[in-house]
C-alpha cells in the first residue's frame, strides 16, 4: 500500500490556517486596529469599501517599520511583541501570535506603506495570496498605512458565504467601537464608501480616564446617551473597574451597547455579564437588558488570554473574587445615584392627581380608525372575511380550537344569534379580553394579538410594494447610531414599502416624513429604535425571509402596550380582524395569542 500522508503547501497550509483568525471583513479590521495601536498611533484612519469586501485600508501615524520589518511581518508566528512563552504573563499589546498579517495576505491582495519617523524614505510591500509581488523604497508619510483589497479572491466559496453590505458593515463598526472604547486617547475616523461614518476626537490629556471614556461613548453613540449614564468606580489591590452603567429606565429588549475591557481589550464573559445583570435584579423587567461600558485594568499574571484564536475569551485566575467587585461596583453605583429599588406602596391615583395636577394618560398605541385614515383592513387583498370568528371555536364537545380545515367547514345555522355589535366582551387588566362563545369563553392577549394582526398586514404590503403612509404633520429628524444607521439603511426600499417616509438628511440623520398609517400616533424614534433592536438579531438574507424579520420587527414596536384601556367597539374590531388572521393562534414568534376554556372543563373545576 503506498504513503498517503502528505504535507499541504504552504499556500494552502496559509489558507486553512487563516479561516480561524480571517472571517469576515470585520475580523481585517479587527486585526489591523489592534496592530495600529500596538504601534503607538496618535490618530487611525480606517477606510472601507463595500463594507470590506473591495478595500479596508488603515492608516496610523505610529512608530512604523524598517525595510526588513515591513517584509518580514507577513511572515507567520512572527511578532514583535514576545520573546518567549513566559512573556505572556505581563504583556499588554493586542496582538503577540504572529497570526494575523500573514492570515490576512494569505487570502487577500496586500499593500503596505511603512516609514520610521526618523527616516526619509519607507518602504512599499505588495502581496497577494501570501506571494510576494513587489518589496522596494518608496515615498510615504511616517507610520504605517496598510491597504487589503479583494478580500477572500483567492476562495470564492468563502466570498459567497458573506452576508450583505449592511450586516457586514455593521460588523465592521461594531469592531471600530470595541477599540475605540478601549482607547479614548486615540483620534479615530472611519470612511465608508467615501462617506464619513465616524470622527472621533482624541481625549484632551488633563481629561480623567472616566470623563475621557464619556467623551468616546457620546461621540459614538449621541449625545443622549450623556444622561443615561451612571458612573462606576472601584479600586481594589487585585483589580480597578472603571466605566459607566445604563440607568434601568434606559434598558433595551435586545443585546446592544454591553462592552467589558479587560487590560483595554475587549472581551466576551458570560461569567461577568452575570454579575452585572445581578446588580440590576428588580430594575429592570425581564428581557430587558442594560447597557455598560465597563474597564478593568488588573495584573496580567492573573488572567490567561490565550484560550482563543480571536483573543475575545480570557480565564482569571481567581474568577470569583472578579466577579464579586464587578457586582458589587455596579451595585454600588446604580445605588449611589438612586437608582436602587425602593418599597414602592403604589399610592392612589386620586393621590397622585392631588398633587400633580392630571392623571397619567395611557399610552397612545392603539390603532387609528379606520374610517379616520380612509381605509380598511379588510380592503387588504386576499384578506379573509373577518365576520362569524365564533364559528372557529365550537367547543360543544369539548375539544380545543378545529383546524382551519374543520372550521372552514361548519354551517351558518352553527354560529350564535349575536350580531358583532351584541357579543359579550370584558376587559381584564388592561391585558386580556375575554369573549364568550356559544360553549365556553376565550381569553385573548390584546398586545400578542396585535402583533399577528399587524405581521400578516405588514407582510402582504411588502409583498405588494406600497403600504398606507400618514405624513407627519411636523417633519421629525432621528439620528441613529453608525451600526443602527447602516442596518436601516440596507432595508430602506423594504420600509417604504410599510409606510415610511424616510428621507436622509445628513451623516447618521433621517428625517421622518411619514409613518406607517397603524403607527401614526408612535413617537418615530421609539419607532425606529424598536425596529432596530429587532433588527440585530436577524440577519437574513433571503428577501422572503427578510420580509419576515422586517414585519415581525414592525409588529413587535407597534403592537397595544398592556394597560392599554379598549372601547368595546375596539375589542370587537381586534377579535374579527384576529380571526381573519391565517393563523391567528400563535403570535409571529410562537408565542399563544389566546386561550379557550369549554364549559365542560369550566363545570369540572365547580364540582365538588
Amino acid at each position: 500500500m503506498s504513503d498517503v500522508i502528505r504535507l499541504l503547501p504552504d499556500h494552502v497550509a496559509d489558507q486553512i490556517a487563516a479561516g480561524e483568525v480571517v472571517q469576515r471583513p470585520a475580523s481585517v479590521v479587527k486585526e489591523l486596529l489592534e496592530n495600529a495601536v500596538d504601534a503607538g498611533a496618535g490618530r487611525i484612519t480606517l477606510v472601507v469599501k463595500d463594507a470590506g469586501r473591495t478595500l479596508v485600508q488603515v492608516t496610523d501615524d505610529g512608530t512604523g517599520m524598517s525595510p526588513n520589518d515591513a517584509r518580514a511581518c507577513f511572515e507567520r508566528h512572527a511578532t514583535s511583541k514576545i520573546r518567549a512563552a513566559e512573556d505572556l504573563g505581563t504583556i499588554r499589546t493586542k496582538g503577540f501570535r504572529g497570526e494575523a498579517l500573514a492570515s490576512i495576505a494569505a487570502v487577500a491582495q496586500v499593500e503596505l506603506r511603512t516609514r520610521e519617523h526618523d527616516q526619509e524614505i519607507g518602504t512599499r510591500v505588495t502581496i497577494e495570496g501570501s506571494r510576494l509581488r513587489g518589496n522596494e523604497p518608496c515615498a510615504t508619510a511616517p507610520g504605517t498605512s496598510l491597504a487589503v483589497k479583494s478580500l477572500f479572491f483567492n476562495i470564492p466559496a468563502r466570498r459567497q458565504f458573506l452576508k450583505s453590505d449592511g450586516v457586514e458593515l455593521k460588523h465592521v463598526i461594531e469592531e471600530f467601537t470595541r477599540v475605540a472604547l478601549a482607547h479614548p486617547e486615540v483620534a479615530m475616523d472611519l470612511v465608508h464608501n467615501g462617506q464619513e461614518v465616524h470622527r472621533l476626537p482624541a481625549a484632551a490629556d488633563d481629561l480623567k480616564p472616566g470623563a475621557a471614556l464619556r467623551q468616546r461613548i457620546v461621540h459614538l453613540y449621541g449625545r443622549k446617551y450623556d444622561e443615561r449614564l451612571v458612573p462606576v468606580e472601584e479600586t481594589t489591590d487585585f483589580v480597578q473597574v472603571l466605566g459607566f452603567v445604563g440607568k434601568p429606565e434606559f434598558a433595551k429588549r435586545s443585546r446592544g451597547e454591553q462592552y467589558f475591557l479587560v487590560n483595554r481589550r475587549f472581551i466576551r464573559s458570560s461569567y461577568l455579564e452575570h454579575a452585572v445583570r445581578k446588580a440590576y435584579d428588580d430594575l429592570v423587567a425581564q428581557g430587558q437588558h442594560p447597557s455598560w461600558f465597563l474597564h478593568i485594568e488588573i495584573d496580567p499574571a492573573q488572567i490567561d488570554i490565550n484560550i482563543h484564536p480571536t483573543k475575545t475569551e480570557i480565564k482569571f485566575r481567581d474568577d470569583r473574587a472578579v466577579y464579586a467587585i464587578v457586582h458589587a461596583a455596579v451595585r454600588r453605583a446604580l445605588g449611589r445615584f438612586n437608582i436602587a429599588p425602593s418599597l414602592d406602596f403604589e399610592p392612589e391615583p386620586a393621590l397622585i392627581a392631588a398633587f400633580s395636577g392630571d392623571l397619567p394618560r395611557p399610552a397612545t398605541t392603539a390603532p387609528l380608525p379606520d374610517a379616520a385614515r380612509g381605509w380598511r383592513p379588510q380592503d387588504l387583498p386576499g384578506r379573509p372575511d373577518p365576520t362569524g370568528w365564533q364559528q372557529l371555536f365550537d367547543l360543544g364537545s369539548g375539544q380545543a380550537a378545529p383546524s382551519d380545515t374543520e372550521a372552514t367547514q361548519v354551517l351558518p345555522s352553527q354560529l350564535g344569534d349575536e350580531s358583532p355589535g351584541e357579543r359579550p366582551v370584558f376587559q381584564l387588566h388592561g391585558r386580556y379580553i375575554l369573549a364568550q362563545l356559544r360553549n365556553g369563553l376565550v381569553v385573548v392577549d390584546q398586545q400578542r394579538a396585535h402583533e399577528r394582526i399587524l405581521f400578516e398586514e405588514l407582510l402582504r404590503m411588502l409583498e405588494r410594494g406600497a403600504g398606507p403612509s400618514q405624513t407627519q404633520l411636523f417633519p421629525r429628524s432621528v439620528e441613529l447610531g453608525a451600526a443602527d444607521h447602516a442596518l436601516l439603511s440596507g432595508v430602506l426600499p423594504d420600509l417604504r414599502a410599510l409606510g415610511f417616509d424616510l428621507e436622509p438628511l445628513s451623516g447618521r440623520t433621517l428625517v421622518v416624513n411619514g409613518l406607517p398609517a397603524e403607527a401614526a400616533d408612535q413617537d418615530p424614534e421609539a419607532l425606529l429604535q424598536g425596529l432596530v433592536e429587532q433588527l440585530r438579531n436577524e440577519q437574513a438574507v433571503l428577501k422572503n425571509e427578510r420580509h419576515k424579520v422586517l414585519a415581525r420587527g414592525m409588529a413587535r414596536s407597534m403592537a397595544l402596550r398592556p394597560g392599554r384601556t379598549l372601547s368595546t367597539k375596539e375589542m370587537h374590531d381586534l377579535i374579527d380582524r384576529l380571526f381573519a388572521c391565517g393563523m391567528p393562534y400563535a403570535t409571529p414568534g410562537g408565542k399563544p395569542t389566546l386561550v379557550t376554556f369549554g364549559l365542560d372543563e369550566l363545570d369540572e373545576r365547580f364540582e365538588r
